[in-house]
């Protein structure tokens, strides 16, 4: 068992695939460990990823920085026939525009850590 890490919170982010990479990426340059979990998103149905982090709670504010700066929400444009709920409309050829992208972070306590 390290002794050497004094986790007490577990980070779980949940991202859009497109911005999974380069959070990813940019939490290991922080020196973060992470794991990625693949998943789907309810509303669109489409990729995402869920990262988890075991992190100290002096480290929350620093994780959320570097969240907020790679998964920036977008506006998209897609087929109203594609998004669930749509009724009557689920025959419309229409555009809608919508907000993708960003994150879902839950930070949760952790009563005790073990690596073996």
């Amino acid at each position: 068992m390290s002794q050497d890490l004094n986790i007490d919170r577990m980070a779980l982010m949940v991202v859009d695939e497109a911005d999974a990479d380069l959070l990813s990426d940019a939490l290991v340059e922080a020196e973060f460990r992470v794991t990625r979990i693949g998943s789907t998103g309810g509303f669109l149905r489409r990729g995402s990823t869920t990262l988890m982090c075991g992190i100290n709670g002096s480290q929350v504010d620093r994780l959320l920085v570097i969240v907020k700066e790679h998964c920036e929400e977008r506006e998209e444009m897609v087929p109203l026939q594609g998004l669930p709920l749509a009724g009557d409309a689920a025959f419309s050829s229409r555009i809608v525009q919508i907000r993708t992208g960003g994150a879902v972070i839950f930070v949760l306590p952790v009563e005790r850590f073990f690596k073996t």
